[in-house]
């Protein structure tokens, strides 16, 4: 049988699908959610995991009924997630053999993240920065996840339709995102949240066993 071509491009999410960073971002919307007398719950979960930080400052603004401004939340959001970014920054299992192999392939890699900007740079600082030829943060696109912008963008930078190319998730929100964007999916979650089924999503439970040949099967798909 003839080898199944490699995708055009893989984009990545980055806290928990790289990095082992979504639980510290629940900790931290647990945190301040406690400060505001709301105690988190799976119902919150959607409104978190995956979520910029705006979006759960507004969240938890909503719910607490606190007098801060939803401003002052994603600022105390931000930095607190920060401070446990820069403290503790630990790859996913697989992820950077992944990443080399993509490299060895010559295949195009994107970071694709909801995390502000700020928390990007100290990720990269961590893993490495040129793995990846395109970085984009929750402000390079006027809308970031669920929406599609941040997939779009990401394959528009590197010249590709995204639907040659396959996103790699491991949150509902991601998984929306990407695949409204038209790219293939493979999601691997990080979380007990349950990843939506789709015509061109596939789930794994780790990046361990993804492989060049598992994502361009995922491309090679009919009516791909």
């Amino acid at each position: 049988m003839p080898e199944t071509p490699p995708p055009a491009a893989v984009l990545f999410d980055m806290d928990g699908t790289l990095v082992d960073t979504e639980h510290l971002w629940w900790q931290t919307a647990a945190e301040v959610a406690d400060e505001l007398h709301h105690a988190l719950t799976d119902a919150d979960a959607p409104e978190v995991l995956g979520r910029a930080i705006e979006h759960t400052a507004a969240h938890l603004h909503r719910v607490s009924g606190t007098t801060l401004s939803e401003a002052e939340l994603a600022d105390r959001l931000g930095d607190s997630f920060a401070d446990k970014v820069a403290a503790e920054t630990v790859p996913r299992p697989g992820a950077l053999a992944l990443l080399a192999e993509l490299r060895d392939a010559r295949v195009p890699t994107a970071l694709v993240s909801a995390s502000p900007r700020r928390v990007v740079d100290m990720v990269l600082g961590t893993i490495g920065r040129d793995w990846f030829a395109v970085t984009l943060a929750a402000e390079d696109t006027p809308r970031t996840k669920p929406a599609p912008d941040p997939y779009l963008a990401a394959a528009s930078l590197l010249g590709l339709d995204p639907a040659v190319c396959v996103a790699v998730e491991d949150t509902p929100t991601g998984v929306a995102s990407a695949a409204a964007a038209g790219c293939a999916v493979l999601a691997v979650p990080s979380t007990g949240t349950a990843i939506p089924n789709g015509s061109r999503v596939t789930l794994l439970d780790s990046l361990e066993h993804a492989d060049l040949d598992l994502l361009g099967r995922l491309t090679a798909a009919p009516g791909v």
